[in-house]
Formats: structure tokens, C-alpha cells, sequence
């Protein structure tokens, strides 16, 4: 792609990256094949193609309508579907992200006051949690457009005692906690570190954990995004030595954390500490996926299993971890889903910023999740639980529930 970026931008390393990546597309249009938005609404602006044209037009600051650009960009799900797709392994996430922080996190009327909240509320823990509980209390006369949006409290599994406690430590894990997770999914965490005990690892936690940083970043904010990911680094960094991994379960979480080496490759007092935190740093799929032979048959043995992988995971992280393998290890069915690499529509804070759009992803993904009939829908990330759960026949859970 030909650009004409100004000296003064191409002097700034966020110009001169976003010029390279640009370059770099070829303008085939694979991307667009792969793209949900652009399978809904057939727009060339709502597919990455147009969207780069549009981000490069913005940059060079020769966009005749830079609000068209602003309505197509927060449209954007940044699954990230086009860079699996993409033969000449253009960036598009981190070019969105250049162009977002540069549009900035404010927009007018209500979505700039609903974006102000959302920066608020869900990347602190305590926030967050105060506000499910609150509207938990009163889901039952919330309108049907905010009760989605408040989960219903889940009566805890009890754990099964088949799993025998291991005989020797293998190391520690730093569980990650997540904000979101924390608040509405708690039985997760608690599944999965009775389940890395029996397997032989200490689990600990960092009481003063921050948010990773992906809901500002996604939001334009990149000041917050950055300060956590410093925040986060401080605390981490000290404990590195006694750590044998640092486990997100959660993908949209990880995929930032396992990116703080890029984000902060440019602040010297940061980027050694950043990346080897990263280095350490691991899907709770990569870590099972070890130990996967000591797994032991489950009592549910027979039941359907849908399982849906999280864009963060597998195009964000880019996970090959055969989760399905796995399941059927332990004795689930998992079932055919087509489009499997396609966005359920949760996509962090879209389901709220993009209703529509948002809504009629959910219904393709559940009829493809459903069409076999499962027992069950599994992923690997709170979001798309969520989302999913307010319209699905059938439960939807974490996967590593199903594992103990």
C-alpha cells in the first residue's frame, strides 16, 4: 500500500510502525473473508481492507470524513480473524490499536459517556464487583437489554475427589485473578487451582494484581493501559525467580499481558522487566496441555461438548493446544461447530458499544455452537461466557470445569 505519511510523523515510532504496516498489505482482500463485521453488513469500510484505507487516510490526516473513519474503526472487533487469515502477516491489531489511540478514548453523547464509564468501573476489581452484586439484587426488574449484562450467581460445583493430590511440588503458578472474571466467574479460579494442586503446583496470587490493561487499550486509552501494565510488571517482576509460569485463565486477559513486551519495548526502565515477564507468562491451555496424559476420566463421561475458542486465544495468542483432544480424554463428546474462527460478538466492552452488530454475531455463533445439539458450550474466556450464557439453551462454562 503506497503511503504518504509526513516527515514529522515518520519521526515518531508509532508513525514509523504504522507506516511499515501499511506497506505491508497488499490489498488482496482475504481478510474480508474472514471478517464478521463484513459478512454482516457487506461493507468494504466494516472489512480490514477498508479499514486500513481508512486508517491510513486518518493518519496522513487527508480523511475527507474523519468521523466515517471514528464509526468504522469502533466497529471493529479486533478478533484479529484477518491476521490468521492474511498471507503477507499484516499487523492489523496493532495498526487499530495506533489508530485508536490516536482518535483517543472520548466520544460524544452517550457513547462517550458510557465509554467514560466503562474506563471507571471494570478495570477495578472492587468497582466492578459492587456493581454486578447491585445488580444482581435487582435483575429481576432491569430492563431485558441491561439483565444481560448482570450474570446470575452460580451455585458452586463440588469438587470431585478422584484427582489425587500429586506427590512432589513441580513448581509455583501466579495465578492470574482478572477483574472481570473475579467478579462474576470466582468458581473458575477456584476450579483450576484445586486442579494444578493435584498436579503438583503451588498457586499463588498477587492480592494487589491491577487490570492487564485491555479494556483501556481496546478504548484508545493508552495512558491507563500503559500504567497498569507498569503496575502489574512492579509486582511481578520482584517474585519472577520463584515462579515457574504466571497462568492467565482467561484469554482476553493474556493477550495483553503476553503483548507488554511490545507495548513497553520503548521505556528502557520497563522493557527488560516487561519482557521477561512475558517469557514466563502462559494460556492455563499451554500448562495443562503438559500433563494432559495425567488427566482422569470424568464422571460426565458421554456428555456433548461444544467448544467455542475465544478470539483472543486462538488468533490473539494463537494457541494450538487441541482443547477437544483433550475433553475427549476425559471422556466428553465434543461435537462438529462450524466457523469455528469466527467472533461470538463479546469482544470486551462491543457487546455494550455495538448492540446490533453484537447481537446478530451471537446468534450465528449459537446456532453453529448448538447445531449438533450439545450437553454443553465451552470457551476459554469469561466475555464470550457471558455473552453466550444470556441466550443459550445449554450451560456454558470454562472448559477447565469440566476437568475436575
Amino acid at each position: 500500500m503506497k503511503t504518504e505519511f509526513s516527515s514529522e510523523l515518520l519521526s515518531t515510532p508509532e508513525g514509523a510502525r504504522a507506516n511499515e504496516i501499511l506497506r505491508s498489505c497488499v490489498h488482496c482482500g482475504f481478510c474480508n473473508a474472514t471478517c464478521p463485521t463484513y459478512q454482516i453488513t457487506g461493507d468494504e469500510l466494516d472489512g480490514p481492507r477498508g479499514r486500513i484505507y481508512l486508517i491510513r487516510d486518518l493518519l496522513q490526516e487527508t480523511a475527507e470524513e474523519p468521523n466515517r473513519a471514528v464509526k468504522h474503526l469502533d466497529r471493529c472487533l479486533t478478533c484479529r480473524a484477518c491476521e490468521t487469515t492474511c498471507p503477507s502477516g499484516v499487523a492489523y491489531g496493532e495498526l487499530a490499536e495506533i489508530a485508536r489511540t490516536r482518535m483517543g478514548p472520548s466520544r460524544a453523547g452517550v457513547a462517550g459517556l458510557t465509554r467514560r464509564l466503562l474506563r471507571l468501573v471494570v478495570p477495578y476489581r472492587n468497582r466492578f464487583g459492587f456493581v454486578i452484586n447491585l445488580g444482581r439484587w435487582f435483575r429481576h426488574v432491569l430492563p431485558a437489554k441491561l439483565r444481560q449484562y448482570v450474570p446470575v450467581r452460580r451455585a458452586a460445583n463440588q469438587p470431585s475427589q478422584s484427582l489425587p493430590v500429586a506427590s512432589e511440588v513441580r513448581g509455583c503458578v501466579l495465578l492470574l485473578q482478572g477483574c472481570t472474571q473475579q467478579a462474576v466467574e470466582p468458581e473458575v479460579n477456584q476450579h483450576v487451582e484445586r486442579l494444578l494442586r493435584r498436579l503438583g503446583y503451588e498457586v499463588v496470587y498477587e492480592r494487589d494484581e491491577r487490570c492487564c490493561g485491555s479494556l483501556p487499550l481496546h478504548l484508545g486509552d493508552e495512558t491507563d493501559a500503559l500504567k497498569f501494565a507498569r503496575a502489574n510488571i512492579d509486582l511481578w517482576f520482584e517474585k519472577l525467580d520463584a515462579l515457574s509460569f504466571i497462568v492467565s485463565t482467561a484469554s482476553g486477559c493474556g493477550v495483553t499481558v503476553k503483548d507488554y513486551g511490545r507495548l513497553l519495548s520503548r521505556e528502557p526502565e520497563y522493557a527488560e522487566r516487561a519482557q521477561a515477564v512475558v517469557d514466563k507468562t502462559c494460556d492455563i491451555a499451554e500448562l495443562i496441555a503438559r500433563h494432559a496424559d495425567e488427566l482422569l476420566a470424568s464422571h460426565k463421561a458421554g456428555t456433548k461438548v461444544a467448544w467455542h475458542p475465544p478470539c483472543t486465544w486462538q488468533h490473539g495468542q494463537k494457541i494450538e493446544v487441541d482443547v477437544e483432544q483433550i475433553l475427549a480424554s476425559v471422556g466428553y463428546t465434543p461435537v462438529a461447530v462450524e466457523d469455528a474462527h469466527l467472533c461470538c460478538g463479546s469482544a470486551g466492552t462491543y457487546s455494550i458499544l455495538q448492540p446490533e452488530l453484537s447481537a446478530q454475531l451471537k446468534d450465528r455463533k449459537l446456532n453453529a455452537l448448538t447445531r449438533h445439539r450439545p450437553d454443553l458450550i465451552a470457551s476459554a474466556n469469561v466475555g464470550c461466557q457471558m455473552h453466550l450464557r444470556g441466550d443459550a439453551a445449554v450451560p456454558v462454562m470454562h472448559w477447565l470445569e469440566l476437568l475436575e
